[in-house]
């Protein structure tokens, strides 16, 4: 099968990529500068910005099932915008073209009115790819965990430089992370499963976590010491100052993360694992090797679950 990968430089879509090709995949990557990007042995690079529709000319020719895994929070404020007509002139293109198939990993979270802008944009631009021609397959995910993603980098950065952190209340938020390595196996098996085409799922990892639970065991597996205090009357706005302070994450990214955390973000419907029964893995495994990327010493698993 041809497929193209938009966002194929990112966390996500730079481990897709070598995991379709073994899979057997004629993959194509988009990316903004062919020139800056060193390909997996027999993938094609081909240039586009879904930001400007007349890039794409000729990007979807001949491809049968493409992923959209691009988002603009990075570019700063309008991101919500940007995305939606990302997601258009991606959805265009790809119906002019006659692709057959798109997988599009999104936002866990409750539906509602309350959603944080951030889960509210995910949930616009599966609104946009749902109305196109082809058949859509959305995987939803929470907490990503791998080095490189957003999410993660601010709880590895908070436990590297805080030995106590005065936090607020949404630490106690339930979540239900999941590894990198998980995501990427879903997004890979459902092309060989037609039955998914149509279909949204929910993705996470086998521990229900609050983020509380995330920072202290990230910080025992590193060897670190961390006292967590949670205090009402710090708010997310608060929280975004010394997130900002601590870490390296840019603020066009975490702030909109932060505003998220208020949000449960727990599978409710595990049909998925009907499909694809794959293997989960644990949390702290997850996050060691996370740690390893970093170039963590990290903790023997006896030592850190003890």
């Amino acid at each position: 099968m041809r497929v193209l990968v938009t966002g194929a430089t990112g966390f996500v879509g730079s481990r897709l990529v070598p995991e379709l090709v073994a899979a057997g995949h004629d993959v194509r990557a988009l990316v903004r500068d062919a020139d800056r990007y060193d390909p997996p042995e027999g993938v094609e690079a081909v240039e586009g910005d879904l930001l400007h529709e007349a890039s794409l000319s000729g990007v979807f020719d001949g491809v049968d099932a493409a992923y959209y895994l691009v988002h603009s929070m990075g570019a700063g404020q309008g991101f919500a915008e940007r995305d939606r007509r990302a997601a258009r002139h991606f959805a265009d293109a790809a119906d002019a073209a006659g692709v057959g198939r798109v997988v599009y990993l999104g936002g866990l979270g409750e539906t509602g009115d309350d959603l944080s802008a951030h889960l509210a944009s995910r949930r616009e631009v599966e609104a946009v790819l749902a109305d196109a021609d082809f058949a859509l397959t959305v995987l939803r995910a929470a907490v990503v965990v791998g080095a490189g993603s957003a999410s993660f980098d601010v709880v590895y950065q908070l436990v590297d430089k805080l030995p106590v952190m005065v936090a607020p209340k949404w630490v106690r938020t339930p979540c239900q992370p999941i590894a990198v390595a998980d995501v990427v196996a879903y997004l890979v098996g459902v092309l060989d499963h037609p039955e998914t085409a149509g279909e949204t799922y929910e993705v996470g990892g086998p521990d229900v976590l609050s983020y509380q639970a995330m920072l202290e065991r990230v910080a025992a597996l590193a060897g670190k010491r961390l006292y967590v205090v949670p205090v009402p009357v710090l708010t997310p706005k608060l929280s975004t100052y010394w997130v900002d302070l601590v870490t390296d994450v840019p603020r066009s990214v975490v702030h909109p993360l932060i505003y998220g955390l208020k949000n449960p973000v727990v599978v409710s419907d595990d049909s998925i694992r009907d499909v694809l029964p794959i293997e989960l893995t644990p949390f702290d495994e997850a996050a060691r090797r996370a740690l390893r990327e970093y170039g963590e010493p990290v903790a023997a698993p006896e030592a850190a679950d003890g």
